[in-house]
C-alpha cells in the first residue's frame, strides 16, 4: 500500500475534482503539507475526456463548456495560463429552425442585434437596451459575487439597494427567469434561444422555473463580454493543469483511497480512517468536496451532527433530472440546412436543436417531470472538433447531444440497453432534420452515456444530479451548504457550497481563503470580498 498514507499532514482534502485541486493548490502554495485523496483511479471529477468511440476521438463525457474560466481569479493566481489553453469562439449560441432560418448569438453586439432584428426589430431593441446595463451588472456584481463568500441576505440587499444598478439587479433576481424572458420578447425563436442561454446544458425550463434566481444568472443572457469557452484538447486538460500545479506546489495526491470515515476526536475532525485499517492524521483541517450525504451521513454519521444541521441535511435537494449523453465520431462536422440563412450557425459553440416553439419546450419539461421519456426530442450540442481540431484525428470530427431525461423513466417494460439504442436513433433522426449530412455514412461510431452509467463511476452525482445539488433559491447564495461545518476543523468545499455545481472553481477558491484565515495564515493571494465589491457600487455611483 502507498506510503503516502503512513504520514501526517497539515490538511487532508477528500475528492480530486476541480474544487479539491484548486483548494489544494492554494494551500500547498501557502506552505501547508496537503494530502489530496480520491476513491477513483482517475482525477478531475467531471473534467472527464475519454476516447469513448474510436482511437483519437476525444469526447468530454461530462463537462464541455466552461463559463469564463480564463478570467477566473484562481486561473490567474495559479498561473494556469502556462499549462492550459482556452478557446473563446466568436459565436456562442446557435439555433436552427425547420423553416430554414437560424438565430445566432455572437460576441459582437451589433452583429447579434442585427441577427435578432431579422426575427423581431422590437426584440433587437429590447436586447440592446438590456445589454448596456447587463454588461455592468455581470462585471461588477454577478462575477464578483461568484468568487466571494456570500453576504448575509439582509446585508447584501441593503448594499444593493443603495444604487440604481444594484436595485435593478436585485429586482430581477427576485423574479422567475421564464417570466422575464416571456415579458421582454415577442418572437418565439428569440425567446427559446434566450432561455437556452440562461439555462445550463440545454435544460431550458428545468433551470428557469424557480420562483427566483438569487445569483442573478438571468442577467448573463444579455451580455457579450463574458461567455462559455472550450478547454483545448478536452476538458480533462484543465484537471491536468491543476494537478501539475498542485504537485509543483508540494502537494501529495493519492488515488484509489477508500475512506471508511472521517475521524472525529474531542468533537473535532482530525483525519481520515481508510478501509484498510490505517488512519491518516490532519493536524489542522479536513475538507470534503464530495456530496453532502456521503460526507455527513456516511463519513461522519448522523449521531455526531447537531439536530438543526441534520434537519438541514434532510431538506437538501438534488435536481430532478439527469442527462442522456450521445457522443459521436464523425467524418464531417454537422452542417445545418439553415447555414444558407446564417453560415455562422455551423460554428456556434452551443446549439439548441429540436425545439421550435414554447409548446415544444413545455412538452419536454412536463414529460420529464412526470417520469416519462420525452416525446419531443430537443437537446444541446456543438461542433467541438470544428472549434478545436485537437479533439479528433486530422480531417475527422466529434459532436454530442445532451438530452434531459428522468433517472428511471417509465419504459413500459423495455430493457435499458435497447432503450439507449432506440433513443440514440431518435436523437440522430432529429439531428438529420436540421443537418442533412448527419447520415449513417457520416457517423463512424457512437457512445451513449447516461445516468445509469455515470452514477456508478461518480456516486457524487446522486440520483444522476450532475451538479450535486439543485440550483434553487433555498440552497444558493446565503442559503448554500458550505464552507464551515458544525464540526471544528471540517470544511465543505464542493459543489453544495456557493457558487454551486458546474465548472467554476468557485467553492475551492473561496474555501481556500476561509481556511487560510481560520488557520491564521496570511494568504499569498488577494481573496475576493463581496462586501467590498458591493460597497464600490455606491462609491462609483
Amino acid at each position: 500500500m502507498p506510503k503516502t498514507l503512513d504520514r501526517d499532514y497539515d490538511g487532508i482534502i477528500i475528492g480530486a475534482g476541480h474544487h479539491g485541486l484548486v483548494l489544494g493548490s492554494y494551500l500547498a502554495k501557502a506552505g501547508l503539507r496537503i494530502l489530496l485523496v480520491d476513491r477513483r483511479l482517475d482525477y478531475g471529477g467531471g473534467l472527464m475526456t475519454k476516447e469513448a468511440t474510436l482511437p483519437g476521438f476525444y469526447h468530454n463525457l461530462h463537462s464541455i463548456n466552461h463559463f469564463q474560466i480564463s478570467d477566473a481569479p484562481w486561473f490567474a493566481d495559479l498561473g494556469l495560463q502556462d499549462r492550459v489553453t482556452y478557446i473563446t469562439p466568436p459565436y456562442e449560441f446557435g439555433q436552427a429552425h425547420r423553416d430554414g432560418s437560424a438565430l445566432v448569438f455572437g460576441r459582437r453586439a451589433e452583429e447579434t442585434f442585427a441577427n435578432v432584428a431579422r426575427f423581431s426589430e422590437r426584440d433587437a431593441e429590447t436586447f440592446r437596451e438590456w445589454n448596456a446595463k447587463a454588461e455592468e451588472m455581470t462585471a461588477r456584481i454577478l462575477l464578483q459575487e461568484r468568487y466571494a463568500e456570500p453576504l448575509p441576505q439582509a446585508e447584501r440587499e441593503s448594499l444593493l439597494s443603495q444604487t440604481a444598478l444594484g436595485r435593478e439587479f436585485l429586482a430581477i433576481t427576485q423574479r422567475q427567469p421564464l417570466d422575464v424572458v416571456e415579458e421582454l420578447f415577442e418572437n418565439e425563436h428569440v425567446k427559446l434561444l434566450f432561455l437556452f442561454k440562461v439555462s445550463l446544458f440545454g435544460t431550458w425550463l428545468t433551470d428557469t422555473l424557480s420562483k427566483t434566481s438569487p445569483m442573478g444568472s438571468v442577467i448573463r443572457a444579455f451580455d457579450f463580454q463574458s461567455g462559455y469557452q472550450l478547454c483545448r484538447g478536452g476538458s480533462f486538460n484543465l484537471a491536468r493543469g491543476l494537478m501539475e500545479t498542485f504537485i509543483a506546489a508540494g502537494g501529495t495526491f493519492q488515488n484509489q483511497v477508500e475512506i471508511d470515515r472521517i475521524v472525529v476526536e474531542g468533537g473535532r475532525a482530525t483525519g481520515i480512517a481508510v478501509a484498510d485499517g490505517r488512519t491518516v492524521r490532519a493536524k489542522q483541517f479536513v475538507a470534503s468536496t464530495i456530496d453532502v450525504h456521503q460526507t455527513f451521513e456516511k463519513l461522519i454519521g448522523r449521531d455526531q451532527l447537531p439536530s438543526v444541521f441534520a434537519a438541514k441535511l434532510d431538506k437538501f435537494q438534488y435536481t430532478n433530472w439527469t442527462l442522456f449523453g450521445l457522443h459521436l465520431a464523425l467524418n464531417e462536422s454537422p452542417r445545418f440546412a439553415a447555414a444558407g440563412f446564417d453560415p455562422n450557425i455551423n460554428r456556434a459553440l452551443k446549439w439548441s436543436v429540436g425545439a421550435e416553439t414554447m409548446e415544444d419546450l413545455f412538452s419536454a419539461f412536463n414529460d420529464v417531470k412526470a417520469n416519462r421519456v420525452p416525446r419531443t426530442i430537443q437537446f444541446g450540442s456543438g461542433p467541438l472538433s470544428l472549434l478545436d481540431s485537437s479533439q479528433a484525428p486530422v480531417g475527422k470530427h466529434t459532436t454530442y447531444a445532451w438530452h434531459v431525461m428522468p433517472f428511471s423513466p417509465d419504459m413500459r417494460g423495455q430493457d435499458w440497453a435497447a432503450f439507449k439504442i432506440e433513443f440514440s436513433e431518435r436523437i440522430i433522426e432529429t439531428f438529420r432534420r436540421y443537418c442533412p449530412n448527419m447520415t449513417k455514412d457520416n457517423i463512424l461510431a457512437r457512445y451513449a452515456y447516461t445516468a445509469k452509467e455515470y452514477t456508478l463511476e461518480l456516486p457524487n452525482m446522486r440520483g444522476g444530479d450532475i451538479f450535486m445539488g439543485a440550483f434553487n433559491a433555498e440552497q444558493v447564495m446565503f442559503n448554500h451548504f458550505g464552507y464551515r461545518t458544525p464540526l471544528p476543523n471540517l470544511y465543505m468545499a464542493g459543489s453544495a457550497a456557493h457558487p454551486g455545481g458546474a465548472i467554476s472553481g468557485g467553492s475551492g477558491y473561496i474555501s481556500a481563503g476561509i481556511i487560510a484565515r481560520d488557520l491564521g495564515l496570511a494568504p499569498w493571494w488577494t481573496p475576493r470580498n463581496a462586501r467590498e465589491a458591493l460597497s464600490e457600487l455606491r462609491q462609483a455611483a
